[in-house]
């Protein structure tokens, strides 16, 4: 016991020796002479101490911008080590799924492994020696990571393990943020304070693959598409195409493409932006929007068979002498003509595939319509919309998804019936989804299921109907057209007949007139031939 006491006596006797030392240093040299040996006693411990240490710092820059490597390596932390580190910090991290965010707390240190080398990252911060007042205070410190490591791995921490823990740190941040919905704003509101080209609300549709209504065969094909476009970053740049995939999805109203598109983000986990035409002036405005946008994310067109003319062939304004002879009301028709859209064909087409398409990347733009035959072929060929998906009726694969989604059923003895029906009627998923879903608490699968057979037995008769009454139609139609047919026939003939007449009356006049001629001629030379 003397022993260790003497121990820890010389001990202190030291460390106190070193402190007055350095107290004394502070006092009596002045700042550069200071500099100078802080600079030579660093370079004289290099050669003992056999470690290196990398700084990142929470602000850098001249107009202090938050540093994105800091932040993602924090994220890497968070995610990977900090479950190690015995004090922790927590945060609230905006624009995440997770409420609160660990980290680690401040001059604590963690551990962290690559390739079998061993590293230790530490969080440290600087508080400024002047004391002055602030309404924010913590601004002031200035918080920095410490990555330490053994010089012998120099190349390797350098140009591998940094790289991975960035590579890392994006992926977790991409995984854990919180979907956005935009939609863009008018351009008259684009400049001014905090005045953005999209607005955004959080995105909370709940579709998924597994709730489509669609063939497990065809699900099964776009899923395996979309996985093969995520992970084809270097497929792509080897290849030498912009990272962008188009996507067409066409078939009638309530045959759910609204839901795949939902599908497709929550899927990939991309941002939604939804590009409404009629609020963009003009081609360059349209150009603008695009290079506003994130990667990973879809942009979306609904029904463009509706938002614009974009078959190219645009009316042109004909233009009087006269315009005080225009009536007001069509004056102010023309008036709101000319504040109209003037997006064009080509201002699209340049929007999906030109070369400012190439800017970000992994993106997916998707078209919408009811009426795919509408559309410029150019606006939809393979390269621009590279893959087209027909979202049609609702088949017998399909209607089972429902019925495990709305009831929790997957079989029932009336589902044969229904698989019949289904082949002879035509009914979109919407519908079908409709009849399943129960209307009051006393409604079982019994009921449900009772309500959509009712209800295609129904849709069947209608089209049965509908099928006798275009029938009839196309038979009265036949007959008024041969009837008419006949009439102008009957009238050509009659006018042939009048025409004749005419030209056989012609003639006859004609001969009598040369008879009468001949005559004359007789009498005046008193004789015949």
């Amino acid at each position: 016991m003397g022993f260790m006491g003497d121990l820890w006596s010389q001990l202190g006797s030291i460390m106190a020796s070193i402190m007055f030392v350095y107290a004394m240093s502070e006092q009596i040299f002045p700042p550069q002479l200071r500099v100078y040996l802080r600079k030579y006693t660093h370079k004289l411990t290099s050669f003992v101490y056999p470690y290196i240490q990398i700084s990142f710092h929470e602000f850098t820059g001249e107009r202090l911008k938050r540093s994105e490597a800091f932040s993602t390596i924090q994220t890497y932390l968070s995610a990977n080590s900090s479950h190690r580190a015995r004090r922790l910090k927590a945060e609230e991290v905006k624009d995440s799924q997770s409420p609160l965010v660990l980290s680690m707390a401040d001059n604590e240190e963690i551990t962290d492994e690559f390739q079998g080398v061993k590293v230790w990252w530490s969080s440290s911060k600087t508080i400024p020696r002047t004391q002055s007042f602030s309404f924010y205070p913590s601004a002031d410190e200035k918080r920095y990571l410490t990555l330490t490591f053994h010089k012998r791995y120099r190349d390797l921490i350098t140009e591998s393990y940094l790289k991975h823990v960035l590579d890392e740190g994006k992926a977790i941040a991409t995984k854990n943020r919180q979907l956005k919905l935009y939609t863009n704003n008018p351009s008259s509101g684009w400049y001014g304070y905090k005045s953005t080209k999209w607005s955004h609300i959080v995105f909370e549709h709940p579709a998924t693959f597994e709730t489509l209504a669609l063939e497990p065969k065809k699900k099964q094909e776009i899923v395996n598409d979309l996985v093969k476009f995520q992970r084809g970053k270097e497929y792509y740049s080897k290849i030498g195409k912009a990272w962008k995939r188009g996507y067409l999805l066409y078939g009638p109203p309530g045959t759910g493409k609204s839901s795949m598109i939902a599908a497709m983000a929550n899927f990939l986990n991309y941002d939604v932006y939804d590009l409404e035409l009629t609020a963009v002036k003009e081609n360059a405005e349209l150009r603008k929007l695009l290079i506003d946008t994130s990667s990973k994310s879809i942009i979306v067109i609904e029904d463009i068979d509706c938002s614009l003319d974009l078959t190219g062939q645009r009316k042109k304004k004909e233009k009087k002498d006269d315009d005080e002879a225009k009536d007001p009301i069509t004056k102010k028709a023309e008036k709101e003509e000319n504040k109209s859209s003037k997006v064009t064909l080509s201002g699209l087409l340049n929007f999906i595939d030109g070369i400012w398409s190439a800017c970000g990347g992994e993106r997916v733009i998707i078209f919408t319509t009811n009426f795919v035959d509408k559309l410029d072929p150019a606006l939809i060929r393979r390269g621009r919309m590279d893959k087209h998906i027909e979202l049609s009726y609702c088949c017998y694969e399909a209607f089972k998804v429902l019925a495990k989604n709305y009831l929790d059923v997957e079989y029932h003895e009336l589902f044969p019936k229904i698989d019949k029906l289904l082949g002879e009627v035509d009914m979109t998923p919407a519908d079908v989804a409709e009849n399943l879903m129960p209307k009051s608490i006393d409604e079982d699968e019994q009921t449900c299921f009772q309500n959509l057979i009712n209800a295609l037995k129904l849709a069947k008769e209608e089209a049965k109907k509908k099928a006798e009454e275009e029938e009839k139609l196309k038979v009265e139609e036949e007959a008024k057209k041969k009837s008419e047919e006949e009439a102008k026939k009957k009238a050509e003939d009659e006018e042939a007949r009048l025409k004749a007449e005419k030209e056989n009356g012609e003639c006859a006049s004609q001969e009598g007139k040369a008879n009468g001629k001949s005559g004359e001629d007789v009498g005046e030379n008193g004789f015949n031939h």
